[in-house]
């Protein structure tokens, strides 16, 4: 019953999705949709504007959709036995080329989660540099240092704290309630983007961390 539930849903999708009729006239000239959007998002970075401005709702579920990955990580490997003995990299030249790797990829990752919203990136991007980072320090340090430093800081708990405020404020500006636009080209301006930048750095580097902490403990070095 339900698998055909499901195909005339999909086939009255199809239906209107090839009779929807376009909501802006086709003569109209798009040469300068990207400026159009930037101006709208008061950030340089048309990307960012669309990302946490006019595609905002998509962005909430995309996060939710990454907590939701590293969620089932957790609950994929919990039942399975730690590995008895990881190796690391058997040189010392593999490790310092993977801490030099770490402190660029770091820097980066910095970068694009303040500045994102001015240049090319933004929080996803500035998440997985320093996703990166977390991996390659993990992939040269010992197992039980990085978790004893994970839980020292409370980084499962700061993880979360960024996802309710990522929430937070995206309630806040989707019913209108949003800081001053600031003047384009500033580093506080595009209401509340740079935030939003800054907690999906945050969340993703983190989320990323804790994943990389998993399958090491359960699956050494892959």
């Amino acid at each position: 019953m339900m698998r055909w539930i499901y195909l005339l849903a999909s086939l009255g999708f199809t239906l209107k999705m090839l009779t929807l009729t376009p909501t802006a006239p086709l003569d109209q000239d798009w040469s300068n949709i990207a400026a159009l959007v930037a101006e709208q998002g008061g950030v340089p970075n048309a990307v960012a504007g669309i990302i946490f401005r006019n595609r905002l709702y998509d962005t909430i579920f995309e996060v939710i959709v990454f907590t939701i990955a590293i969620a089932g990580v957790k609950h994929l490997l919990a039942d399975e036995k730690p590995q008895k003995q990881i190796h690391l990299f058997p040189d010392r030249a593999s490790a310092i080329m993977a801490r030099l790797g770490a402190t660029i990829t770091t820097l980066v990752a910095v970068e694009l989660a303040i500045r994102g919203h001015l240049s090319p990136g933004g929080g996803f991007a500035a998440g997985v540099a320093g996703g990166t980072a977390i991996g390659l320090i993990a992939m040269t340090s010992a197992p039980a240092k990085m978790e004893e430093i994970y839980r020292r800081w409370h980084t499962a708990a700061w993880e979360k704290i960024s996802v309710l405020a990522f929430l937070a404020l995206a309630v806040l500006a989707l019913t209108g309630i949003t800081p001053p636009m600031g003047e384009m080209g500033a580093l506080l301006s595009g209401g509340f983007i740079p935030w939003f930048n800054l907690l999906v750095a945050i969340k993703v580097a983190l989320g990323s961390w804790a994943a990389v902490l998993l399958f090491i403990r359960y699956r050494g070095l892959l």
